[in-house]
């Protein structure tokens, strides 16, 4: 009788950690980007970031360039930048509206988190 007491305490322990820790856990969220939401970049071939507030997992993370709704370009993200920033460089884009899409995993892959940034390409003068 006692062990079965003990065990239901350690069970009920368990859920309410497992609970608890769910209810902390917070989205992703973008610290900073290159280029900065609604910025106006040259039409000279860039590089392109963005910076979480925690590590994410390079390999499972999509980069992709949106114009209207359509995928322009799919960036592969380079690994060995720093863990919580996503970096690649696209080829020129010829001006006009565009949206970096992202799509990241948390290292333990218990949460996935988008989100689109909005640039513009203008010229070069």
């Amino acid at each position: 009788m006692m062990f079965r007491r003990a065990m239901m305490s350690w069970l009920a322990l368990g859920c309410l950690v497992q609970v608890r820790s769910g209810a902390w856990a917070q989205t992703i969220q973008v610290v900073e980007s290159t280029p900065a939401a609604n910025a106006a970049i040259s039409d000279v071939s860039s590089g392109f970031s963005v910076r979480f507030d925690k590590p994410v997992d390079h390999i499972h993370s999509v980069l992709v360039v949106k114009r209207g709704g359509e995928v322009v370009e799919t960036l592969q993200p380079r690994f060995k930048s720093a863990p919580q920033v996503l970096f690649a460089t696209t080829p020129t884009l010829p001006p006009g509206n565009y949206k970096l899409y992202w799509q990241v995993r948390t290292l333990t892959n218990e949460e996935v988190s988008e989100g689109e940034i909005p640039f513009t390409v203008v010229p070069a003068k």
